[in-house]
């Protein structure tokens, strides 16, 4: 059975005899059922019977459904209603929008409509960047979703993507006050999907393309940055990117080791894995072999499509074959985007001494944690209920608060690794400890640190683009000397 989370949290309205102890037995009851009491409340009392609200985590829906059969098996009691509390809290939508400017009277109405708006539609048709300061397009991202890659639910549609979409937006807003709205596109076809962002752009500072199934988010991504005068960042890539490159930053300072040095094995070779890579190598990473369902990839094999290929190309530079397990033997670090219940303790003992396991399928890791941490030093996993939650909320908010404030439009490299390192660096040195490599996504300080790594890159950037001489200008000898 899982591990009771929130996720499964339940209210359960339970009638029993009333007695001294009719609301501990409730608890012991569901107790010994599995279930973790968060909260007793007597809604109702008379001089025979209380009626008893009993909220608690499960571990599955099942497991709700036999924590309810186990107080309804008590003499006496009565379960007379059992309600999940995450379905609770999504009932009407997790979103609204809200007037910033109230309309109390007419002067209100005829300046923040009709006449009066008119003068700054003119205004921004006879500017148009001005519409990200008369607009609400300075401040606010578009999710964009094809529903075809939802967490690990896999293709289940624009329609039943909106509960994550919605929930990614109340992120943006709670921890970087950027306004950001669910857009479910009913298509999985790229390029229609291209040409709908791009008709809805207008109104947005910035494009979140989030759960678009590989390949084709990797086009999808490619062509939008081309056509686009606004920044488009698929988080699926390059927010696990660098929340992992930060997670594995303080876990080599953990262990005493460093990154040029390490050999990697990473599990998964779509969107998540392809960042994660790129970013690694970005940041100097040497050793790194890619693994994808059928093994290693390697020069020596042929693959269908280009991004097996590229990886064929830059990684794996010993040309190790096999399976994961078998070129997971001596390597220093682990890192999962892929599946669930991949590897065994066996496997993670061949690895090197102080070896770092990154375990990041959800909601079930390749291996489990707590086998893991008997032979690995430092373990991570994408999961609340374990340490080293490695949580792409921790840069997403953060990156697109730099991004808006920066008024950049173009996303580097550069960027991505400043991200990462901001967000390391709020582990501070007397905090860091192999169960404490990152820091919580309710620390305060995270989004402000990233944002601010953000918009310095993007100001190095624009810095080194002004001074750059222009493309039909002869070098001068400073220039040459410089780039020699």
């Amino acid at each position: 059975m899982a591990n009771p989370s929130p996720g499964y949290s339940i209210q359960l309205r339970v009638e029993a005899p009333a007695g001294v102890t009719a609301t501990s037995e409730l608890v012991v009851a569901a107790a010994d059922a599995g279930a973790v009491i968060t909260a007793v409340d007597v809604s109702e009392s008379s001089t025979d019977r209380v009626l008893v609200d009993l909220t608690c985590y499960a571990g599955s829906a099942e497991h709700a459904a036999q924590v309810a059969a186990a107080l309804a098996a008590r003499e006496g009691v009565v379960v007379h209603e059992v309600a999940d509390r995450t379905f609770r809290l999504h009932q009407g939508g997790k979103l609204e929008i809200v007037p910033k400017t109230p309309l109390r009277n007419r002067d209100d109405l005829s300046r923040a409509y009709t006449p009066g708006v008119a003068r700054v539609c003119l205004a921004i048709a006879d500017r148009p960047a001005d519409a990200r300061r008369l607009t609400v397009k300075g401040n606010t991202i578009a999710v964009v979703t094809d529903g075809s890659a939802v967490l690990g639910l896999g293709n289940i549609g624009a329609t039943a993507s909106i509960p994550v979409m919605e929930g990614k937006a109340a992120l943006f807003k709670q921890f970087a006050d950027i306004d950001a709205w669910p857009v479910a596109l009913d298509t999985q076809d790229t390029e229609e999907i291209i040409g709908i962002v791009k008709a809805l752009a207008p109104v947005y500072g910035g494009i979140n393309l989030e759960d678009i199934a590989a390949p084709r988010c990797f086009e999808i991504e490619r062509r939008l940055r081309e056509e686009l005068d606004i920044p488009v960042f698929h988080d699926d890539q390059h927010g696990t990117a660098i929340v992992t490159l930060a997670a594995l930053m303080n876990a080599l300072r953990v262990v005493g080791k460093r990154l040029d040095t390490v050999r990697i094995v990473v599990s998964g070779v779509g969107a998540a894995g392809n960042a994660i890579i790129q970013l690694l190598k970005a940041e100097g990473a040497v050793n790194i072999v890619a693994c994808g369902r059928n093994g290693a990839i390697h020069r020596g094999e042929r693959y269908a499509d280009e991004h097996r290929t590229r990886l064929a190309s830059n990684t794996n530079a010993e040309g190790l074959t096999g399976s994961l397990a078998e070129v997971l033997a001596g390597a220093d670090v682990f890192i999962g985007v892929s599946a669930p219940n991949l590897l065994g303790e066996a496997e993670i003992e061949s690895m090197a001494d102080d070896a770092i396991v990154f375990a990041m399928a959800n909601p079930d890791p390749e291996v489990d944690p707590v086998v893991a941490a008997r032979h690995a030093a430092v373990v991570a996993t994408g999961r609340s209920d374990f340490p080293n939650q490695i949580n792409n909320v921790l840069a997403f908010p953060g990156f697109f608060r730099g991004l808006l404030d920066s008024g950049a439009v173009d996303i580097t490299p550069e960027m991505l690794v400043a991200a990462s390192e901001a967000i390391a660096s709020c582990v501070r040195d007397d905090e860091l400890n192999a169960s404490y490599i990152i820091p919580s996504v309710f620390d305060p300080d995270v989004a402000r640190a990233v944002a601010e790594a953000v918009a310095g890159a993007a100001h190095r950037e624009d810095a080194r683009q002004e001074s750059a001489p222009a493309a039909d200008t002869e070098p001068t000898a400073e220039t040459q000397e410089a780039a020699a």
